[in-house]
Parts: structure tokens; C-alpha cells; sequence
């Protein structure tokens, strides 16, 4: 029979697990570091993970398919419901596989420089699901909008990214968010000045890239951005 069901473009998903998380039904997995739909008879076709992809890989589509079979997906919900969690499995999001990273060397004695330095947070909150979109501090500002494991993972974050602009953190695989609406606000209520992303190379940190191109095209303006990439070992990528 013909009737809606989602389709997925495989070039287009990054593998953040987003989809998987939205769809009741348990009709999505991530496998190989993809979204596939494991099975046509469990997807309702109401396409609830669609808004979460923050790459547009998913879409809706007539076409000949198994119908919805209700009583599979329970029973599909119920066997999953003894698996570990999806962050466990070997097909889990990419961003969240167990790694040891390099041993550090240990800071034997701290030298006076390091002792003084100082945040560079110009404003609080600084949690982009927090911050008032008419706070007085975004007016001719310089945002920098930077994914939350990047402070972790790059030491000199307050001198090399935070100094002199607006910093709002965010996490596109924990945050229950629309980000770009967000941001569309905020870019059209203020003058900013300048736009930086910050984020990890892991696959879900590109729902941070996607929000802030979104918010820019809403916004109607034309304004300076760039994009920096930091690996999970604390280095540079992009810059």
C-alpha cells in the first residue's frame, strides 16, 4: 500500500542520534555511524524526528511501503527495553565512544602568569538556553557561540576565543532546543557584530553549525562568521 513514510539521506546525516532519540516507535538506529530506519512497519510516518535533524537528512515521502503495525512496535519496544542504552551499543553516535586520550604532562608547579590568570565571561548566563534575547550585552557584540565540551577539551579557551566577546554555550545532543529560533532572535532584536563558532569534531556538534547558518540566513542580515573545529585531544582543526 501507498502511504507516508521517512525517508533518509544518508550524504546528509552526520550521525548525531537526534532522529533516533525523537521516534517513539523505535523505528530508527544508528548503525555504522548512520540513521537507517530498521524497519518500514514501525515507522507511523508522523515524522516527529524530522524537526531534530539538524542537517535536513530526513524527509517525508508517499510511496509503497509495509503498513504500521502497532502491535510489532510494541513488542520492538519491549525487547529494547532490556538492551543496554543506545550510547553503549557499537553502533552508537560516534560522538560518544569510550576513548583514553593522551597522557598529559603533569603541571609540576604553576608559573606566576598562570596563577593570574582570569575568566574572560563578559555576562551571565552564558547558557544560550538561559540568556534573555534583549539583554543589554548583546548590542554591538561579538559572539562567540561555543559548544560545551570545547572548554574542557581546549585549555586557552578564555584567551584565545572568549576574550573581548559574548560567550553562549550550548550541547545540540542534550539540549531539548531549537537553537536557530533562538538565535534568529537574537541576531534581528540587537546589532552583532560578528558571529564565531566553536565546537568539537564529533558528529552532533554540527547541529551548532547548522542553527547559527539557519539563524543568519532568518535573521536578514549580513553578518561576519566563522567556524573552528577543536579535536577531542584538545588541537585545532579548523581555524
Amino acid at each position: 500500500m501507498k502511504r507516508n513514510i521517512i525517508k533518509i539521506d544518508e550524504e546528509k546525516c552526520n550521525g548525531c542520534g537526534l532522529c533516533v532519540s525523537a521516534c517513539h516507535e523505535g523505528a530508527l538506529q544508528l548503525i555504522d555511524g548512520k540513521a537507517r530506519l530498521v524497519s518500514e512497519s514501525y515507522c507511523d510516518g508522523l515524522g516527529d524526528c524530522l524537526p531534530e535533524c539538524p542537517t535536513g537528512a530526513i524527509v517525508i515521502e508517499e510511496r509503497e511501503s509495509a503498513v504500521y503495525d502497532e502491535e510489532a512496535v510494541k513488542k520492538h519496544m519491549s525487547k529494547n527495553e532490556l538492551q543496554p542504552p543506545k550510547e553503549t551499543l557499537p553502533c552508537g553516535c560516534p560522538g560518544s565512544q569510550a576513548k583514553l586520550l593522551a597522557n598529559r604532562r603533569p603541571v609540576v608547579e604553576p608559573s606566576l602568569a598562570s596563577e593570574n590568570l582570569q575568566s574572560q565571561l563578559g555576562q551571565w548566563p552564558c547558557q544560550l538556553k538561559l540568556v534573555p534575547v534583549n539583554a543589554p550585552y548583546f548590542d554591538n557584540a561579538h559572539l562567540l557561540i561555543a559548544a560545551d565540551c570545547t572548554a574542557f577539551a581546549y585549555p586557552n579557551i578564555h584567551q584565545k576565543f572568549m576574550r573581548n566577546k559574548i560567550t553562549l554555550i550550548a550541547c545540540p545532543k542534550l539540549d531539548d532546543i531549537d537553537y536557530s529560533e533562538k538565535l534568529t532572535a537574537i541576531l534581528k532584536q540587537n546589532e552583532i557584530k560578528s558571529v564565531s563558532i566553536l565546537k568539537m569534531e564529533v558528529p552532533c556538534c554540527g547541529g551548532i553549525l547548522q542553527a547559527v547558518k539557519k539563524a543568519l540566513s532568518n535573521s536578514g542580515k549580513m553578518i561576519p562568521w566563522n567556524v573552528v573545529t577543536i579535536s577531542t585531544d584538545g588541537n585545532i582543526l579548523e581555524d
